[in-house]
């Protein structure tokens, strides 16, 4: 039986190398982010850090917290029925709520963490979308006040700490295949 792993976890903490992981080795891929992706370039919007949030907040307060997860439901059953799928940028807890309901035990979470320092540290060397440590704490901010990030992190199915090596990473990440 074909299996969703949706991962979880703080900007920086590796979450996109974590689903790069999962890619290489035959899952499909789901990105939530795509959603708010597409409705920037509906809206003419430049992809910034604060047109994302914009956008993020926007969807969610028009749909309701689970919006990600309704308008990717589709696509995750159409992978499913020939793959294993992994789910990138689920935040909220409404998602969680609205991918159990429908997926049961096939579908798990899986908490990436990192300590908060190397995580900023992550962020402000990354190439795509750096951030600065105050852009990186309000972000930090915004997605635990407003995006309701911290009930699946707490929820997790598994929890794997990302302080090293993406190589060490990656092992740890082998026990899930």
């Amino acid at each position: 039986m074909n299996r969703i792993i949706a991962i979880i976890g703080m900007c920086g903490s590796g979450k996109s190398e974590a689903v790069n992981f999962f890619e290489t080795n035959n899952f499909k891929k789901v990105y939530f982010g795509e959603v708010v992706i597409e409705e920037l370039k509906s809206r003419g919007l430049q992809i910034a850090e604060a047109n994302e949030r914009l956008v993020r907040e926007d969807l969610r307060k028009e749909f309701g917290m689970g919006v990600m997860a309704i308008k990717s439901i589709d696509k995750i059953k159409g992978y499913l029925k020939d793959n294993n799928v992994v789910v990138e940028s689920l935040y909220s807890w409404e998602e969680f709520k609205i991918l159990k309901r429908e997926f049961g035990e096939s579908f798990k979470l899986l908490n990436i963490f990192t300590t908060k320092s190397i995580r900023y540290e992550r962020l402000k060397n990354r190439p795509y979308r750096p951030l600065t440590n105050k852009e990186a704490e309000s972000r930090d901010i915004s997605e635990i006040e407003n995006l309701d990030k911290g009930g699946p992190i707490a929820y997790a199915d598994y929890t794997e700490i990302n302080d090293t090596t993406l190589a060490e990473l990656n092992k740890k990440l082998s026990s899930y295949l």
